[in-house]
């Protein structure tokens, strides 16, 4: 298995990184802050003003370490990689794949299956914790609905059969989400799902983690010679890393979203970290932002027994 490596997230304004030797060196005001050695990278994660020395980013092409850009917020600008790796031929099949509705639809069925069933995983682990109050019935009749959702799902579902089915079990799971936020309320309600922009907290938590995973994706797939634009079950466009959203999906609720309740819940954010800005849109300041990445990446080394591999993995 590919060994799983660090990705180095650079929040701070105007920092500027560089090679030093075989590490990357982070500099503010041109004092280094931080070396962290290239060989144990697989990523490195640029939010807002941060900019890089030539020498490290062809350094980091040559060792397939990729630079990517984000927003303070997130919202993904650019990326920087080395030479595409892999074999041409997966590549070829993975097109030809996704050209047969049939056969993009039998990758695809197995994929919202795995997400129905982490999103009752975790409906589930609530009943378990906060079964006993009035969040109860909801969550249990929230499972039960998941649970009819995925056995009745036919085996020849078509395409827009599954993008429907996964539309409604996301509605589902949504509907009684605020039921697993037992702290903070009411400034951490949940009233629904929204995004470009997230108007509360609790969407500003979700949309950046589930940027930050889908980066995460990303390298994965290019690590194996995939190709993260041409996906299955979301349809190609344009700029939209298809294929990892497609892999995501199964991983929203058991990284992602475990991540923000808990968060929340541990009170390791605050309300005071969170901003509206005038155009409606909620923001984290700097110490809500690194504490939530702290909190994801201890949430990422976590170990599992892998069930076909019999080996504990990340």
């Amino acid at each position: 298995m590919k060994r799983m490596l660090n990705t180095l997230y650079v929040t701070t304004q105007n920092a500027y990184l560089a090679r030093d030797g075989d590490t990357v060196a982070v500099r503010v005001d041109k004092e280094t802050r931080l070396r962290v050695p290239l060989l144990t990278l697989d990523g490195i994660v640029c939010m807002g003003r941060v900019s890089c020395s030539p020498a490290l980013m062809a350094t980091c092409g040559e060792r397939d370490v990729a630079i990517t850009w984000l927003t303070e917020h997130g919202r993904f600008l650019g990326r920087f990689i080395g030479p595409t790796t892999g074999n041409v031929l997966l590549r070829r099949a993975q097109y030809r794949r996704t050209d047969d509705e049939a056969a993009a639809a039998a990758v695809a069925r197995p994929i919202l299956l795995a997400k129905i069933a982490n999103s009752r995983t975790v409906l589930q682990r609530a009943l378990r914790d906060h079964g006993d109050d009035d969040s109860g019935p909801p969550l249990a009749e929230a499972a039960r609905r998941l649970a009819l959702m995925a056995r009745a799902m036919p085996e020849d579902a078509s395409l827009d059969m599954l993008r429907g089915l996964e539309g409604d079990a996301a509605r589902e799971y949504f509907s009684v989400f605020d039921y697993l936020i037992v702290a903070q309320k009411p400034d951490f309600a949940f009233n629904g799902r929204n995004r470009r922009p997230p108007l509360d907290p609790v969407n500003a938590l979700l949309s950046f983690l589930y940027s930050v995973l889908a980066h995460d994706c990303v390298s994965a797939l290019e690590s194996v010679g995939l190709d993260p634009q041409v996906g299955f079950l979301h349809r190609d466009r344009p700029g939209r890393p298809s294929l990892a959203l497609d892999v995501m999906e199964e991983l929203r609720p058991v990284l992602a979203d475990r991540v923000a309740l808990s968060i929340i819940n541990r009170k390791q954010v605050q309300p005071q970290g969170f901003k509206t800005t005038e155009s409606g849109a909620v923001v984290m300041d700097d110490d809500t932002r690194k504490a939530l990445l702290v909190a994801y990446q201890t949430r990422k080394q976590e170990e599992l027994q892998h069930p076909f591999l019999d080996e504990k993995v990340p």
